[in-house]
Formats: structure tokens, sequence, C-alpha cells
């Protein structure tokens, strides 16, 4: 094994057997329903379960029927290209695969199923449902192997894909850096989804005033440019307005989400989440 994959695991499967709590993610984050019907909103009724997309279509609220399943699943899926390089190197990476150690490591000592999935340009990494650690061990390793430079993937294609791939209702975590558009709609229609949106420093406040060399991780096309004060804001207002509209996606689907910036520690910024 890679040393440095070796020390993120021992890091990570550190962190998680004594920092945390034994609860399994499942059973905190997941509702431990499975869809049963479609009926009228009644007053009193959880507003988080409302069909939006049936509630559109007819003018009358419809939720989501439930019962309760025996079993929650844990499933992760990451999504990942050259975009991982935002910086000099592929933090991003690093923080993609250190988030989904300690995933997995918390859904098994939680003596939950897991299941992970690693979408990547030509590839996909898959450990089919387990219990045992030497299956996500495996896999954590190779997506962290993998190299992503110069290298493209479609996101949502990867996402439609997932839905075909993962029939069982599951907890879902979602890693990527969400740069593209997407839509997780159908994936929060069958499935509890969190999202955890990777960010590099780089990308929300890149250098100003002196000569910056861009390079464009996918395609390998590079020029240089000083971002002006005009151009800076121009950038900002866009960066601003691809993540509103993130937000409000997340919002309308019930997706809960965080954060995660490659220049912070993983687990800290997790902890929200996890120790709770």
């Amino acid at each position: 094994m890679n040393p440095n994959v070796g020390a993120l695991l021992l890091k990570a499967r550190k962190e998680v057997y004594t920092l945390l709590s034994g609860r399994s993610l499942a059973s905190r984050f997941g509702e431990g329903y499975d869809f049963a019907e479609l009926r009228e909103y009644r007053p009193g009724d959880d507003v988080r379960k409302i069909n939006w997309n049936i509630t559109a279509k007819t003018g009358t609220p419809y939720i989501k029927e439930l019962h309760a399943l025996k079993e929650l699943s844990v499933a992760l899926a990451i999504v990942a290209d050259g975009s991982v390089y935002a910086g000099k190197t592929n933090t991003k990476q690093r923080t993609m695969a250190e988030a989904a150690a300690i995933l997995g490591y918390a859904a098994l000592y939680g003596n939950d199923l897991f299941e992970g999935f690693a979408f990547l340009p030509e590839i996909t990494l898959r450990t089919y449902p387990t219990k045992e650690m030497p299956p996500l061990e495996h896999f954590i390793e190779a997506f962290a192997n993998t190299e992503l430079l110069h290298t493209e993937q479609k996101t949502q294609h990867a996402l439609d894909v997932l839905f075909g791939l993962l029939p069982r209702p599951s907890l879902l975590f979602v890693i990527a850096d969400f740069l593209d558009p997407v839509d997780l709609s159908l994936l929060a229609q069958k499935h509890d989804v969190i999202a955890l949106v990777v960010r590099d420093p780089a990308e929300i406040i890149p250098p100003r005033a002196t000569p910056y060399t861009f390079r464009n991780p996918r395609t390998g096309e590079h020029f240089e440019r000083t971002l002006s004060s005009s151009l800076y804001k121009r950038y900002e207002a866009r960066y601003l307005a691809h993540e509103e509209r993130l937000l409000r996606h997340f919002y309308a689907h019930n997706i809960r989400y965080a954060f995660l910036r490659s220049d912070k520690e993983t687990f800290a910024q997790l902890f929200t989440l996890l120790g709770r």
C-alpha cells in the first residue's frame, strides 16, 4: 500500500474509533423508511416530505407515504476528474479520499452495511455491500492512487448511472466538487442524500494583482492573466451565483449538505454531521 494512503487510512480510522459514539450513520441520518404511495398533504404532515414535482403538476400538495425498513444501508459515491487539481496539487482528491474513509469507517463502526462507488473517467470503482474493512480500504486506496490530471468526467451522467446501480433505498453520501450543473432530484426521491461539496481555496479566492497562470486541469490548456479588480469581481459574482443555484437545488429537494475545504482538517469539518 502507498505509505501516504496508509497514513490517511490510519488517521481516519483513529479519528472515527476514538472520537465518535457508536450510533450508526443510518440511524443518525436516515429516515429508515421506504416509499409506499403518494397521498394529499394533511395539516401536521412534515413539509419536507412534500413531493414538489407532483404538487406542481396537480396544484394540490402531495406527500410521500412511507413504511419502515428493517435496515438502511450506507452508500457513498465519489465523482471526480482533473478538477481535483484546483491548486498546485490534487489536494481535493486527498480530501475526497479522507472523507470517504471517515464515512466508511463510521458506517462499519456502527455495524451498517457499506457500499462505495467512485465514478472516474473511463473507470468505475466499486465495493459491494460489506461490513468488513479490507474492501473499504482497497476501494479508498484505488481511488487515491488514480491519476486524474487532464481527464474529464460527466458528473450528471455518473449520477444517472448511480441511480441504476443502487436499487436499495440507502443513506447516500455524494462527494464531488459540484462545479458542473447537477440534478440530484431523482436520487433524492429514492434515497436520503447528503452532498459533500469539496472546495480548494484557490477556487474560492483566487490570487489577485500579480500574473497568475490559469490551467484547465481537465484539458491541459493554460494562459497567464493578472486578475484586475473588475475581472476579479466578475469571477466572484459567477462563483457566488453558482453556489446560490447549487444551494437552492439542495433546499428544493431536501438534500442535506456540507462544504469541505481542502486546506482544513476533514474530520473537523465532518464532525458537525457525524458527531451530532
